[in-house]
């Protein structure tokens, strides 16, 4: 078998990307199986300048707090700010500290310095305002959306002034709360506040959504396309926030089920103003619904790949990436059973297989899951095998 799959493993480059795909997709999604580590990002740089150069793509989104983000693009964009400033302000998550990540935005500027805005490469963060252990006030979306329609529509037209905004939206750390994560009784989720705050939401971005062409017309495209952020996020903050407050069981289903949901509604978004490279865990970009353990339960959800996935067809293209060793972790030479432990006979470092063919070679022969000692890592389920259209596999992971 591995005499096999060495006629159809290839250097991980764009162009051996591009002919496993019928076209070039809108979307182009690569995924990690784990956070944390600079060589599969390393990868990631190379394989995404190449494909900025080569085929055209515009925008990188990953997944990291989108208002986070905007940071990130009006430096690469137009220089705003310093790039120390950027990794300690643009980034969730702790991937500001990234060495690749800081490498990818300086080559990004770097590229940009002196283009014309049409030919400017853009980023974009696509998750929520989220944390593992709590989640954002939705005080920074919701006014500067009221801010953006308040300075360009009639005052009479706007369903609150700023000052009502304040009043119910209260302190921060009413919203910010980490115990709330294992105690839904302290949430202001679902507050009278909180309800109050959801209808006014849903009324700005109506309004926003009417007024759609006076106010591109009165700014730009662009800052009505922020404007489109910010309610988006106020929103499915709001919404994730009604659901910290719940006690039943169905909770963490509902709260990964939002977050996906917001990542789709951005990601899709990002896709409007020209075709996209996104990169975020296999599970977020995965077609197949995903899985995960949670205490004493397994969540599944449809996670962002999944929807945009739906949304697009053909367009959506979803390459995973296999690791072989992630020894400082205790992941050791997988078996020769699973597919990593396939992958891991290839002598090069990382390489490229398509999916589709890979599973062809396979026949009958149906790989044992791998286990991993690792919580932090989930290797690739042989049930996803087809639902991918490629998979980058990297060999051994160095400590980052």
């Amino acid at each position: 078998m591995a005499t096999d799959i060495r006629n159809f493993a290839h250097s991980v480059e764009a162009a051996a990307v591009m002919e496993l795909l019928p076209t070039r997709p809108r979307l182009l999604a690569l995924g990690e199986p784990t956070h944390g580590e600079d060589t599969p990002l390393d990868l990631r740089n190379k394989l995404f300048q190449e494909l900025f150069e080569q085929e055209g793509y515009r925008t990188i989104a990953i997944e990291s707090d989108c208002m986070m983000g905007l940071v990130v693009d009006d430096y690469v964009t137009s220089g705003q700010g310093t790039l120390d400033e950027v990794m300690e302000r643009g980034f969730s998550h702790g991937f500001g500290a990234s060495a690749a990540n800081r490498e990818l935005v300086r080559w990004m500027r770097a590229y940009n310095d002196g283009r014309p805005a049409s030919e400017r490469l853009r980023f974009a963060g696509f998750d929520g305002p989220l944390e593992i252990t709590a989640a954002a006030s939705p005080r920074q979306a919701l006014t500067a959306l009221h801010d953006y329609l308040a300075a360009r529509v009639d005052a009479g037209l706007l369903p609150c002034t700023a000052e009502t905004l304040d009043r119910l939206l209260g302190t921060d750390d009413r919203w910010t709360d980490t115990a709330v994560m294992m105690d839904p009784s302290r949430s202001v989720g679902r507050s009278a506040e909180a309800k109050e705050l959801r209808l006014l939401a849903d009324d700005l971005v109506a309004l926003l959504n009417a007024q759609t062409p006076h106010l591109i017309a009165a700014t730009s495209r662009e800052d009505w396309d922020r404007a489109c952020l910010y309610g988006r996020t106020a929103t499915g903050l709001l919404r994730y926030h009604f659901w910290m407050a719940d006690p039943s069981p169905a909770r963490m289903t509902h709260l990964v089920g939002i977050r996906d949901q917001m990542m789709a509604d951005n990601l899709l978004a990002v896709t409007e103003r020209g075709p996209a490279l996104a990169y975020a865990h296999n599970l977020h970009l995965q077609r197949q619904k995903s899985r995960m353990p949670m205490g004493d339960q397994v969540l599944e959800w449809w996670g962002a790949g999944a929807i945009v996935s739906a949304r697009l067809g053909e367009k959506y293209a979803f390459l995973a990436t296999a690791l072989g060793t992630i020894r400082h972790h205790g992941v050791d030479t997988p078996p020769a059973e699973t597919i990593e432990g396939l992958l891991y006979t290839l002598p090069e470092a990382h390489h490229i297989i398509g999916a589709p063919r890979l599973a062809t070679a396979l026949g009958d022969t149906r790989p044992t899951p791998r286990v991993s000692p690792y919580f932090g890592y989930f290797p690739l389920d042989p049930e996803h095998l087809a639902g991918s259209d490629g998979i980058v596999f990297v060999k051994d992971l160095p400590p980052s």
